[in-house]
């Protein structure tokens, strides 16, 4: 997809999501995604041999191989979301080797799914693109429905089948999130002892994000401090859904609400109501840059699909971003439309026209 197709999508109406320029956090601030992250970042780090490697084998593979930049297929939606749910609308993907022959076909620097989808096929396709092996799951089979990540494996079981990274999930403020944060922590210094990756899907969780109508979920300050969260517990990637809002914090401290720190800074030095203002705060909760934040593409909405995956790597792009990883928007949608759209993603970031805010 060319720069003016992409422009198109979007018509005069949208020139703004092109044209702005990040004030509050200027670019100059953050380290961006480019040919040489691994050894401007990493290398830096404590991460052992091992893990740099593995970190060079995703970020050098698929058509965005080597941009430092990352398109990743996650399809652990058969856990979370039940299999028959996920899948009703595109049958094929029961099958666990359609689910990685997507993520082949379509490009992507790596493939996300749990033990069961990833182990199954292992033999065939671990050494053609990188495993990264979701570890814990909320199973949504208790009624009535909780809200929890447990255990499905070991990291050494992920090891063993060749996998390049472990992604887990912790559901920040949730009751469970001492646990699972301390389980997950565990987990990734195990993974990194041995040489893997880590992702971290930084969720939220708790019914009193939502107040007067407004899903402070999706807020950029709590998202963000989610993030913040996330890679204090050593994630080398963090997978965040796109802000579409802010004020968390202002909202759960009014009346008589207490509820965390907050500093009214956050809102007018360090962000606008801008959504690339308000994806360039999670970045920059992210240690500024140093790890890569990962969007997520969220629900299929049919038509809108195309549109709305090339919003978020736009905005995620522009922000500071390193990449999106889609599921529903690709897997719901015939084999050769879901490469398209997955395609049509990785042409944001290989877009030199579409340059950091």
């Amino acid at each position: 997809m060319t720069n003016q197709q992409i422009a198109d999508i979007f018509g005069k109406d949208n020139e703004d999501l092109f044209l702005h320029v990040c004030k509050k956090v200027p670019k100059d601030s953050l380290k961006i995604p480019s040919p040489g992250f691994i050894e401007d970042v990493f290398s830096l780090s404590n991460r052992n041999l091992q893990t740099l490697r593995s970190l060079k084998q995703l970020y050098g593979n698929g058509r965005l191989a080597g941009t430092g930049y990352l398109s990743i297929l996650p399809v652990d939606q058969g856990v979370e979301h039940s299999a028959g749910a996920s899948f009703a609308k595109n049958p094929l993907y029961f099958d666990p080797e359609n689910i990685v022959r997507l993520a082949v076909e379509g490009g992507c620097n790596a493939v996300a799914s749990t033990f069961g989808v990833l182990g199954m096929v292992a033999r065939k396709y671990a050494h053609r693109i990188p495993f990264i092996v979701k570890i814990n799951h909320n199973e949504l089979l208790t009624y009535p429905d909780k809200y929890d990540q447990i255990m499905f494996g070991t990291v050494r079981d992920a090891w063993n089948m060749g996998a390049v990274a472990v992604g887990a999930t912790v559901y920040f403020g949730s009751e469970q999130s001492d646990r699972q944060i301390t389980a997950v922590a565990q987990a990734f210094d195990e993974a990194h002892q041995l040489g893997m990756a880590t992702v971290l899907w930084c969720y939220l969780r708790n019914n009193a994000f939502v107040r007067d109508g407004k899903d402070y979920h999706v807020s950029a300050d709590l998202t963000g401090q989610a993030n913040h969260l996330g890679v204090t517990i050593q994630a080398d990637i963090v997978k965040q859904k796109l802000p579409e809002l802010n004020g968390g914090y202002q909202a759960l401290n009014m009346g008589n609400g207490h509820y965390g720190k907050m500093d009214e800074k956050m809102y007018t030095d360090l962000c606008t109501d801008h959504p690339i203002d308000l994806c360039r705060y999670q970045v920059l909760n992210g240690y500024a840059g140093r790890i890569g934040l990962i969007n997520s593409g969220g629900a299929s909405e049919g038509e809108k699909d195309l549109q709305e995956a090339l919003r978020t790597a736009i905005v995620n792009k522009r922000a500071g971003g390193s990449g999106m990883i889609s599921g529903r928007k690709a897997f719901q949608r015939p084999f050769a439309d879901g490469i398209h759209l997955l395609n049509s993603i990785q042409d944001v970031y290989l877009d030199k026209l579409i340059t950091i805010a």
